[in-house]
């Protein structure tokens, strides 16, 4: 399976990162932190340049929104050095499920297994 990874990689932008952002990550990159779902976070040593490196697919939406104020420089220290509270009502952060299996679909829908009986509509025909 580490072989079908490598060359994944190798030949997808979606899959990690590409050949070039490892190179310049590997040799200007300084490892800030991890987060919940085993992305990397890096800056460069005059930290001007802040980068991620995802682990599977490059879906933004999968940056949880502590370390997407680092990223954009909200915050200037990462979550890991400087944690941000939160209230017992926040729900934990969730990628974008839009397009997926997992996405929402209302009582109804054609993307359920089994459709709802409905008993409020009659369909029309032509006499």
């Amino acid at each position: 399976m580490g072989l079908i990874n490598t060359l994944l990689r190798a030949v997808t932008w979606w899959n990690g990162a590409t050949l070039n952002t490892l190179i310049y990550t590997s040799r200007k990159g300084v490892k800030v932190g991890e987060d919940e779902q085993g992305n990397i976070f890096y800056r460069n040593h005059d930290d001007k340049k802040r980068w991620v490196i995802f682990n599977g697919e490059a879906e933004a939406s999968r940056v949880s929104s502590d370390w997407h104020g680092w990223l954009h420089y909200t915050y200037k220290e990462p979550p890991t050095e400087k944690p941000l509270t939160h209230k017992k009502w926040e729900k934990p952060h969730e990628e974008n499920l839009t397009g997926t299996a997992l996405a929402y679909a209302p009582a109804g829908s054609i993307r359920k297994p089994e459709p709802a009986v409905r008993r409020d509509y009659e369909a029309w025909s032509p006499e």
